[in-house]
């Protein structure tokens, strides 16, 4: 392919996608095949010969498309949503063109430099202290590996990555029982163990790691010979949104000088909006902070943002300098490779330049405020109804609910009926070890409309006889 005919196909899949965004409504929200529909359709083998661009476009909606569930439908209320605002794609656009492998400074300079300053622009969002340093991750999970990984290297002076975990001290790290798999992997691929993950039971109306139990768990591991190292709390956790108490978890880990690390994967981009910063009030005094913008935000998977009280602690976790890594530069720079597992890097700010400077922070807000407003309003209506029930109140824009009487095969065989339908996505989720309907809303573009359809989905096929 030339360059002269890259520009015409990358202009007719610019003109597909705006006529797909603008007709998404029109399309069930989760795809409607079956298990293996899409391979059937697809060559054992690899074609010899090229094919005409057309005629891969055309395969692409025949294919492709009926097998895709629609993550940037505005109808998308399962999960927390993939986000792609359209000034973000445009700057997904550019990296994919340009393509730098931005591991190190001298590697493009220009793609660390504006990672550091869109950090310090997210912080500034956040209203986090200026103590804070920045480093984009691809994911909350990549965050949490290196939180726990500084954790382990903390706690052992330094000495598990030379010497491993053998004959060493049996290490603790403790966190709710709410909090995401992404927190059991990091245990399982750091060597601590699953054994060694210790889980507080959680109460209250946010259901917050309950804090007596976290200082009886630690008191008890000392006195049994075990070395704590770090906890992990949550704000807007998965399942149904659990908030732990930031203030008091901080305390008792300065008390106990570990090292504390806070999972804000979905929750942290509402703390954009002064009014919701109560809901991790007490995180200004955690070593390490994560939320993804590819989330809520609008920004494009892949994108998390991960603040360090002191990157030197996780630099000396995970840097390594062979000669031909080292950058021999006049001035402060910063490589950061040495602040990730990978070593290699995408070039992941420009999207985020694009995405704050397109909309503003204050267009950012907004959404985020209508999200949480619609969604609170759609539970309310939803709660006056004789044959609904609320299970947990709305966590920003995070509630559960279910079909009064229901048992946990009646609630398995309504969520698949609503998303059979395709009007809307919804998951299940457990509460007190009861199956319950999860709904949480943040799709960048979605309406009140949209919430309008869930609530006329839900009821009508809840009601069939």
């Amino acid at each position: 392919m030339s360059w002269d005919d890259f520009a015409k196909h990358a202009k007719d899949a610019a003109d597909w996608g705006a006529q797909y965004h603008k007709t998404i409504r029109d399309r069930p929200v989760r795809a409607q095949t079956a298990p293996g529909d899409i391979a059937a359709q697809l060559d054992a083998t690899p074609p010899e010969t090229g094919t005409d661009m057309g005629a891969l476009m055309a395969d692409f909606e025949q294919i492709v498309m009926p097998g895709i569930t629609h993550w940037q439908h505005p109808r998308f209320f399962a999960y927390f949503n993939a986000n792609a605002a359209p000034a973000s794609v445009l700057a997904e656009f550019l990296t994919s063109i340009i393509a730098p492998q931005c591991m190190l400074w001298q590697t493009s300079p220009a793609a660390t430099e504006m990672e550091s300053r869109m950090m310090d622009w997210l912080r500034h969002g956040l209203g986090l202290p200026d103590v804070f340093q920045g480093v984009i991750q691809d994911s909350a999970s990549s965050a949490t590996l290196a939180a726990v990984l500084t954790m382990r290297e903390r706690a052992l002076t330094w000495k598990g990555n030379q010497s491993g975990l053998s004959g060493q001290p049996t290490l603790r790290i403790y966190c709710s029982d709410q909090v995401h798999t992404s927190i059991d992997r990091a245990i399982w691929v750091s060597g601590i163990g699953e054994d060694n993950l210790v889980k507080i039971p959680t109460s209250g109306a946010l259901r917050g790691m309950n804090t007596a139990a976290l200082q009886a768990a630690i008191s008890a591991d000392r006195a049994a010979g075990h070395l704590p190292a770090g906890i992990i709390a949550a704000t807007g956790a998965t399942g149904m949104g659990a908030c732990d108490d930031m203030q008091a978890i901080a305390a008792i880990a300065k008390a106990e000088n570990l090292y504390t690390h806070l999972d804000a994967a979905w929750a942290g981009t509402a703390m954009i909006c002064p009014e919701f910063r109560t809901l991790w009030d007490g995180a200004d005094q955690f070593d390490s902070i994560v939320f993804n913008p590819h989330k809520w935000m609008g920004a494009q998977f892949d994108c998390a943002a991960h603040f360090l009280r002191d990157p030197d602690l996780l630099r000396q976790t995970l840097a390594i300098r062979p000669e031909y890594l080292k950058t021999h530069a006049q001035g402060d720079i910063i490589d950061y490779s040495e602040w990730s597992v990978p070593l290699g890097r995408r070039f992941r700010a420009l999207k985020l330049w694009f995405l704050m400077r397109h909309y503003g922070m204050e267009g950012l807000r907004t959404r985020i405020r209508n999200h949480v407003r619609w969604s609170t309003a759609l539970c309310d209506r939803l709660r006056a109804q004789p044959d609904f029930e609320i299970i947990t109140n709305p966590i920003l824009s995070l509630w559960t609910f279910n079909a009064k009487g229901a048992s946990d095969a009646d609630t398995q065989t309504l969520v698949d009926a609503i998303n059979d339908d395709g009007r809307i996505y919804l998951t299940q989720t457990l509460v007190d070890g009861v199956k319950v309907i999860r709904f949480t809303a943040g799709q960048f573009d979605c309406e009140e409309q949209d919430f309008d359809t869930a609530f006329d989905t839900i009821t009508q096929i809840a009601r069939r006889p």
